[in-house]
């Protein structure tokens, strides 16, 4: 199996939100102090990030499907794009209603622009127009 530089382009940026969104998902369902200025200390708190690692690795799933099988491909993109830019505006807003937060969440706001933003770019400038992306093999 031979993967091509298209191929490459449309979905390299799912590749880095799934290494990376899945890894903290897991941060934030089992040790968020680890990593940010969190602190749970209820039940309902701890359960409430063990729901957000949940919708977390969730879209991680389908983003492994949108690389792996090219059928899955556009609702990747399109998760992946309203995910990231959907964080990154809450992230934006809270930056002026709270303040500079701690650097993880600063790289993550950054990180987050750059991913929805190049999904755009792919599903406006690269994604052929067709519902069916199995014409990416054949290119």
């Amino acid at each position: 199996m031979r993967i091509t530089k298209r191929e490459v382009v449309l979905k390299i940026h799912l590749v880095f939100s799934i290494f990376i969104v899945g890894a903290v998902a897991f941060v934030y369902g089992f040790d968020p102090q680890s990593q940010f200025d969190i602190h749970l200390r209820t039940t309902d708190e701890h359960n409430f990030f063990k729901a957000i690692m949940g919708l977390y690795l969730g879209f991680s799933i389908l983003w492994i499907l949108g690389v792996l099988k090219n059928n899955y491909l556009k609702i990747a993109l399109i998760t992946n794009i309203i995910f990231m830019l959907g964080l990154a505006s809450g992230r934006v807003i809270s930056l002026f209603l709270d303040g500079i937060p701690t650097f993880g969440f600063l790289f993550g706001t950054f990180a987050e622009l750059f991913l929805g933003c190049y999904g755009v770019w792919v599903l406006s400038k690269k994604l052929p127009q067709s519902e069916n992306t199995d014409s990416l093999k054949k290119k």
